[in-house]
């Protein structure tokens, strides 16, 4: 999958710098040719001479080597790379990329490099929340930089929350997709629909459920990295932008119904949104009082739009119509009956439980049903399921 692609792997300082070794070797077992650059920091974690003996290759780490540089080194290793990936990306690597800081060797490869690069963050959980890291992140994205992770967890300082880097095989596996972007997904029109919808009651009470998101967020990221023509519906969300996406924002059910069907044309349709059924009727336009003589307040709801039934109908529908759906009981039936019912071409469904909530989580467990059956995944990360998602509309594109 990777054969004939050469991989300049830059490892930077942190207790995560261990893990770049099975990276290396994941690479390779891949086909790729790797060419690892160390960090002097990186040096305090993981010995040079396990990076040279896994990469059957050179490490390189000094700008000013009389050797190397004779030739203009830096240049050659960036300029020859089908890919930088820098794993792990320590909080001050990621400042010297994004502020243009080029004081070792692997900061002026960054600065002299016009491919792809992939960044996959480990750091302290408050180091990867603090605001000054924030906007360096937010600004890589925008020039175009990939990233994978970081991934939640117990961390080695006995913390825990978001710094963990992502997994091995996410990060090979995304290398794989942006040296090999589908030919058949290229420059296809997809619209995604991610979030929940705010239904309003009144000018400060709405209605909602917990979704976050994150699933809609990962399929739109797989997408842009697929090589397609990216349009995010998102309802309200604390998730960032999706570079290299047209991202339209909206709040309610209705809002969502408006926007996706402005958007036919499209060639494929990805309904992730936890839309709301219901809605209420008549919202209030103050904000309405608590009435001391009053223990009940009844509220009349109606339906909302079916949006990816209307989209499956839709005169100029998409090729290809995914609809996502949660599910609490009668599973099997349940979806056979809406995959029937809303025209659409596979859902991707969720069983929801006590073992199993995938509202708010980094993780999911799903199914993939078609008319031809139902084919269940296993617990693994949603940017995995975004992949897997993928590949299913590869083939049936």
């Amino acid at each position: 999958m990777l054969k004939n692609k050469t991989i300049l792997l830059i490892i930077t300082g942190g207790i995560a710098a261990y893990k770049s070794l099975d990276l290396i070797r994941r690479l390779r077992e891949l086909g790729a040719e790797v060419r690892p650059v160390m960090t002097k920091s990186s040096a305090q974690f993981v010995t040079p001479l396990s990076v040279s003996a896994l990469s059957e290759s050179k490490v390189y780490g000094e700008l000013f080597s009389l050797t190397d540089e004779s030739e203009m080194g830096h240049i050659r290793l960036a300029r020859e790379a089908d890919l930088i990936i820098v794993c792990p990306a320590s909080a001050d690597f990621i400042t010297k990329i994004c502020r243009g800081i080029g004081d070792d060797l692997a900061s002026t490869l960054m600065l002299a490099a016009d491919t792809k690069m992939l960044i996959a963050p480990a750091m302290n959980v408050k180091m990867w929340e603090n605001g000054a890291t924030s906007d360096n992140v937010r600004t890589l994205k925008t020039r175009g930089h990939h990233f994978v992770g970081p991934d939640v967890g117990s961390m080695a300082c006995g913390e825990i929350g978001a710094g963990r880097l992502a997994d091995i095989e996410e990060i090979a596996q995304k290398s794989v997709r942006l040296l090999n972007p589908s030919e058949k997904l290229k420059d296809k029109h997809v619209l995604i629909t991610a979030g929940p919808t705010h239904e309003p009651i009144d000018p400060v009470r709405y209605m909602a459920n917990n979704s976050s998101g994150k699933q809609g967020h990962a399929i739109a990221v797989a997408c842009v990295d697929a090589g397609m023509k990216v349009t995010l519906v998102m309802g309200p969300s604390h998730l960032e932008d999706v570079p290299g996406a047209d991202v339209i924002h909206v709040s309610s059910a209705l809002e969502m119904h408006e926007a996706c069907m402005g958007l036919m044309p499209a060639d494929v349709a990805i309904c992730c949104a936890a839309v709301a059924d219901w809605r209420p009727e008549s919202p209030g336009k103050q904000k309405i009082k608590k009435e001391e003589n009053t223990d009940h307040w009844d509220i009349r709801f109606i339906k909302n739009p079916d949006i990816l039934r209307d989209l499956s109908m839709h005169k100029k529908r998409p090729k290809v119509v995914i609809g996502f759906a949660a599910e609490t009981d009668k599973v099997e039936a349940n979806v056979k009956q809406k995959l029937l019912k809303k025209n659409c071409d596979a859902l991707v469904v969720n069983e929801i439980s006590d073992w199993h909530d995938p509202f708010g989580s980094d993780n999911n467990q799903v199914g993939w049903v078609t008319n031809k059956g139902h084919e269940p995944w296993p617990l693994i990360t949603k940017q995995e399921v975004a992949q897997r998602l993928l590949d299913k509309l590869e083939e049936m594109i």
